[in-house]
């Protein structure tokens, strides 16, 4: 088949075509991200998962720039009809993935990579194709020039408004029909401006318009779709979700009985038939520590207003300041009335000050002194996680604890991840006289372990509240005891902000080694 010759493509069509270039080059950038961010989603690791679709996704658009020398013909033509199949197998990327994944982790992953292959071949495809097109008008140099200086700027375009717009706004599955419409409506312009240079103007015509039909009803009923997603993904009845700037949050309940649940990118944050345990377990051994009795107390994490309950259940206190990095989260436990109900108001106590913003920020520059400190981390499932268990997080946070003052974390599960428990130990030994280790039986979690430190190498359980469901002295004794089961098998590092181990330590405890 002989190629068209564009050398008498005027000028306005030229600028068309340029224009596609910056668009396409955002549509291709925002499909990488919403494919990485659905996999840090659902797998965690988001290293791992981003360094795999950026690495798989260079490959593919290599081999699509390589497969486009072997198209020849109509490019013009070929152009549109790689838009509509970019549009249809983009859009429909993030809510296939989403469906794959509760059968089977190959299962997902197959899909994962050949939705990855796919895209970057066509999006391989689409800048040969063009610049081939206006070489024949321009000089190739001029050519080159063009196309490569659009298609950068359309992807730092597509990189900044994906999280600060597209994520927030519109969310993973809304968010790929949007870039999918976005690609057809390309083609359509195309269409529209470059029709008599198409051999078929009228079925490509035809395509384009179906497909902006199916897509932009998908984007209608994207807010029922993504609820059946949900749905499928969660075992009970979603009754509220939010996907904010850093994180989706969803709250399920029970059918059968109330049994509020908060799922932070997937993963369960607790549930409220057994949450008392976890909160109370937390709380209370920081609080009553060597008889001091706390007045100012800083929670770190926690936004849902269940450690800040039990916190108020100690009249010594006269300040608690709460940073949590997500207002979606404390609104959460603020607003939404089931979590309210549960965390018994704590969030509108006059005690309580929060605060939204980063807490490795927040701890490095305040010039407040706590008694207490209260560390409510999800597990260090990710590189940004991981400074926060780090030797020189620690050394901030013991610099705003009083001379007789208390830190406690949670600190993942000693029988499920070992090594990452111990790790925090090892670390918390490196800036703290007394370390105290412990766990606890969750049922929605199994067995649970947190960390206390003082900065006195003295110091025991005093007088608990007497209103706790589940904590007594002698509970809070046998949980010190651990099991050879719960101990670790290999010699473990201090983690640092410079040697991340805990980061790994907690992928390979999720593997099994």
């Amino acid at each position: 088949m002989t190629t068209h010759n564009y050398a008498d493509l005027p000028r306005k069509q030229a600028m068309v075509l340029l224009g596609t270039i910056l668009v396409v080059a955002l549509c291709g950038i925002v499909y990488e991200l919403i494919i990485g961010t659905v996999s840090s989603y659902l797998l965690g690791n988001s290293v791992y998962q981003f360094s795999l679709t950026i690495g798989f996704f260079m490959f593919a658009m290599g081999v699509g720039s390589y497969a486009s020398r072997f198209l020849n013909g109509n490019l013009i033509q070929i152009f549109v009809w790689v838009e509509l199949i970019l549009a249809l197998i983009g859009g429909l990327c993030s809510i296939s993935l989403f469906m794959l994944f509760p059968y089977a982790p190959w299962f997902y992953t197959v899909g994962m990579f050949t939705f990855i292959s796919a895209i970057g071949f066509l999006v391989g495809l689409e800048i040969p194709l063009l610049m081939r097109v206006l070489s024949d008008r321009n000089s190739a140099r001029e050519s080159i020039s063009d196309v490569l200086s659009l298609d950068y700027i359309g992807a730092l375009l597509g990189s900044v408004l994906f999280p600060i717009l597209l994520l927030p706004s519109l969310g993973l599955i809304t968010a790929s029909f949007a870039i999918g419409l976005t690609n057809a409506a390309v083609a359509l312009l195309s269409v529209l401006w470059l029709r008599d240079q198409l051999d078929e103007p009228r079925k490509m015509l035809a395509m384009c318009v179906a497909t902006i039909v199916l897509l932009f009803a998908l984007t209608l009923l994207a807010g029922r779709i993504t609820g059946y997603a949900q749905d499928h993904l969660y075992f009970d009845r979603v009754v509220w979700k939010k996907q904010s700037q850093y994180q989706s949050l969803v709250v399920t309940n029970t059918w059968q009985k109330n049994d509020v649940r908060l799922f932070i990118d997937g993963h369960l944050q607790f549930a409220e038939a057994d949450e008392y345990r976890y909160h109370e377990a937390l709380v209370h051994p920081a609080m009553v520590w060597g008889n001091h009795a706390p007045k100012s107390v800083l929670l770190l994490g926690g936004g849902d207003g269940l450690a800040v309950r039990e916190v108020l259940k100690h009249p010594s206190v006269e300040r608690i300041d709460l940073v949590d990095l997500d207002p979606a989260m404390t609104d959460l436990g603020s607003d939404f009335a089931p979590m309210v109900a549960l965390n018994g108001g704590s969030m509108q106590a006059s005690a309580l000050n929060v605060i939204n913003g980063d807490a490795f920020n927040y701890v490095s520059k305040t010039d407040q002194t706590y008694d207490t400190v209260i560390i409510d981390f999800p597990d260090p499932h990710s590189e940004v996680l991981s400074k926060l268990y780090s030797v020189e997080f620690y050394a901030m946070v013991q610099s705003v604890l009083a001379d007789d003052g208390v830190l406690v974390t949670q600190s993942s599960s000693p029988f499920f991840s070992p090594h990452t428990y111990w790790t925090i130990t090892e670390t918390l030994n490196e800036i703290f006289p007394q370390v105290v280790n412990y766990n606890v039986s969750i049922p929605s979690f199994g067995v649970w372990g947190y960390t206390l430190a003082g900065k006195k190498d003295s110091g025991e359980l005093s007088t608990l509240p007497n209103d706790l469901r589940f904590l007594t002295p002698e509970v809070f004794a046998a949980a010190r005891v651990f099991p050879s089961d719960l101990l670790p098998k290999r010699d473990l590092k201090v983690n640092s902000i410079f040697n991340p181990t805990i980061y790994h330590e907690y992928a390979q405890d999720l593997s099994g080694y």
